[in-house]
């Protein structure tokens, strides 16, 4: 009797601990599967603010906080927009200062907590960049997706698509060169964005269901005039846009894709996701499982056995080996494979999705080159 009261506890001990660990891997793969837009990646880390100054900020010294180039400044009620480190400024061993541009909106204030982000702009073409724009509405699958048009006399439209944890306001950074250019730019919001519908299940699927909005909004531009388009994707935007000139019904119309920091392995992505929340390395395939039982996602290999990450149109790839969400070498792995169709342009020191802000010079011009012959 003793033998079997033991064994049904040592049972009952098993499953409890079994229940856990499926619990916490599924909390686990929320780093992924439902990170808010326009909230801070797990990655990414917070800094306090430890002053400022006429054109200068101090920072928590931090490897985000020496990072090369230009970011925002996000705080909660607060923007502002950072410069290069300023290295003959005068600070203490645990701090850095950089060039403050401006502050957006909101203050920042001495014992305040920020975090870096790629938006050096918020709100809209118009408040943000002074630019003529349309707000438009996309046919999607789900309903009504958002949209902001900005015109360009070119026949050659470009849709942007922001990735993990941003909005469309990530576009914002690119939208003025592009203008510049008479570039015709369509930026999306899809599927769980604000003002679009919501997913069905109420999680993100690394673009195995989002690729259909931005189906849709090559659609809308083909019925509005663009004669072709180009698909400029950050992150999981980026899995939208290799998927959709795979799978989209008028993928004959898309004349190139632009991706910047591709998620080209979401079991990599959400491991590092989930890692970053302090996740034990041993629940880490839970998340995996987890995420794939909610949103029903297929396995990398899959993915790539069906030629969904093969490009048949010229694509440019800006990323590199500091992007801690989505690993460089799958990029780099992808240049070298299709070497005829596909550039990768190396950036170093920027993290997941910045590689403009690192160095929007360098960015830009590549940018251009690669546009001239598709528009």
């Amino acid at each position: 009797m003793r033998t079997v009261t033991a064994t049904a506890a040592a049972v009952t001990a098993a499953l409890a601990t079994g229940a856990a660990s499926v619990a916490a891997g599924r909390l686990a793969s929320d780093a992924a599967l439902k990170a808010t837009p326009g909230r801070p990646l797990p990655t990414e880390p917070r800094l306090t603010v430890h002053g400022t100054a006429a054109g200068q900020i101090t920072l928590t010294r931090d490897l985000a906080a020496l990072r090369p180039g230009r970011y925002g400044l996000a705080g909660d009620g607060s923007h502002a927009v950072v410069g290069p480190v300023l290295g003959t400024a005068e600070h203490g061993a645990d701090t850095v200062v950089r060039r403050l541009e401006r502050v957006t909106h909101g203050t920042l204030g001495t014992g305040d907590r920020a975090w870096m982000t790629p938006n050096l702009y918020v709100g809209n073409p118009g408040t943000a960049l002074g630019l003529d724009y349309t707000d438009v509405e996309v046919p999607g699958e789900l309903g009504p997706l958002p949209a902001w048009f900005v015109p360009g006399a070119r026949p050659t439209w470009i849709i942007a698509v922001h990735g993990l944890a941003a909005t469309r306001e990530h576009a914002l950074n690119l939208i003025a060169p592009l203008h510049r250019r008479n570039v015709a730019v369509l930026a999306l919001a899809y599927r769980g964005d604000v003002g679009a519908p919501p997913s069905p299940d109420g999680v993100h699927h690394f673009g195995e269901t989002e690729w259909r909005d931005v189906d849709a909004a090559v659609r809308y531009a083909v019925d509005h005039g663009a004669r072709k388009v180009v698909l400029l994707g950050w992150s999981t935007g980026a899995t939208m846009a290799l998927r959709t000139a795979a799978l989209s019904g008028v993928r004959e119309r898309i004349a190139g894709l632009v991706l910047d920091s591709p998620v080209l392995s979401w079991e990599t992505t959400l491991r590092a996701l989930a890692a970053a929340r302090r996740t034990p390395a041993a629940l880490l395939p839970l998340a995996v499982r987890a995420a794939q039982g909610r949103a029903g996602l297929h396995a990398d290999r899959d993915a790539g056995m069906a030629g969904l990450y093969r490009p048949s149109v010229p694509t440019l790839i800006f990323h590199g080996p500091d992007d801690a969400v989505a690993p460089w070498r799958f990029s780099r792995r992808l240049a070298d494979t299709h070497a005829r169709l596909v550039a990768l342009h190396t950036v170093r020191d920027a993290p997941h999705g910045a590689m403009w802000n690192a160095d929007p010079e360098a960015y830009e011009e590549a940018l251009r080159r690669f546009m001239t012959p598709l528009v």
